[in-house]
């Protein structure tokens, strides 16, 4: 940790604290400004030394390494991010509160849970394919073809591995169990969250996207200067090559939340699918009016 003078800018003192220390050492000064790197844990100490009356500014790593000279140290880190604090162009990370938080950490167990229950089916599948027994595509599909051919004694399966498998599938229907109930929690939580309901009414928005994108910024996002800027964020917009009178667009950026942008691109072809189905209907209904 380093102190640093408000006025100039120069670090004045570096302190190695230990957690405890580290609490006393704040309470037991007047501090003004405290600069953080926007990492694990920073929320929770930049929420407590608001309680306290300091002022928190959380800083985006990627943001702070520029500013490192010679090798990466908590000394060269603390000086780096004295340095970034003073670039006006680096906007600060608004501090996230402890129901964002929570919301952050059920969407990530969610995932964990479905990238297990993935990879359980995925082992299922290959399996069965080892002894010339195909499944079809789909997980609720697939996985009920894997339960009936468990069941039946002349599918082809090796006995001293039907238990194997069936364990496999019992871990399959628990993790189903759990992000159902996992869902249902998120699904109270949003129908008493006026910011959540606010975009639940939004075409292409669901339950999942709805929770991330409240987590993620609270439902206020009047800090952006446009709706582009707001895409930026996601990382949603074109990467730019210009120089002089030239202009180049690229793909999407991807920067930013990786997670939340995945919901928002499956939000997108949901709501595509569902207008080219319409269309499809609209046309067949024309041509039944018409007749041959």
């Amino acid at each position: 940790m380093a102190v640093a003078d408000g006025r100039s800018w120069r670090v004045t003192a570096q302190h190695r604290l230990s957690r405890s220390q580290f609490e006393s050492w704040f309470v037991n000064r007047p501090i003004g400004l405290v600069i953080m790197e926007a990492c694990g844990s920073a929320h929770h100490w930049a929420r407590w030394m608001n309680s306290l009356g300091i002022e928190v500014r959380l800083l985006t790593a990627a943001y702070i390494r520029p500013y490192v000279r010679r090798n990466q140290t908590d000394s060269t880190d603390a000086c780096a991010l004295i340095e970034a604090a003073r670039n006006a162009q680096i906007h600060p990370v608004r501090v996230k509160s402890l129901e964002q938080q929570a919301l952050q950490a059920m969407h990530r167990a969610r995932s964990l849970w479905m990238s297990t229950q993935t990879s359980r089916i995925n082992a299922l599948r290959d399996l069965r394919r080892e002894f010339g027994i195909a499944v079809p595509e789909g997980s609720r599909v697939g996985v009920a073809c894997i339960a009936r051919s468990l069941a039946d004694d002349a599918s082809g399966i090796p006995v001293m591995l039907r238990a194997t498998m069936m364990a496999l599938l019992d871990e399959i229907k628990a993790l189903e169990a759990r992000i159902a109930q996992l869902e249902s929690e998120l699904a109270a939580a949003a129908r008493v969250n006026a910011a959540c309901t606010q975009r639940l009414s939004i075409p292409g928005i669901g339950l999942l996207t709805a929770t991330a994108m409240v987590a993620a910024t609270s439902g206020d996002v009047t800090h952006f200067q446009s709706a582009r800027h707001f895409a930026s964020w996601f990382g949603l917009t074109p990467r730019e090559y210009s120089s002089g009178t030239k202009r180049s667009l690229g793909g999407i950026s991807r920067r930013g939340d990786v997670y939340l942008r995945m919901l928002l691109t499956h939000g997108a072809r949901a709501v595509l699918h569902a207008a080219t189905i319409a269309i499809r209907r609209a046309s067949r209904l024309i041509r039944s009016r018409r007749g041959p």
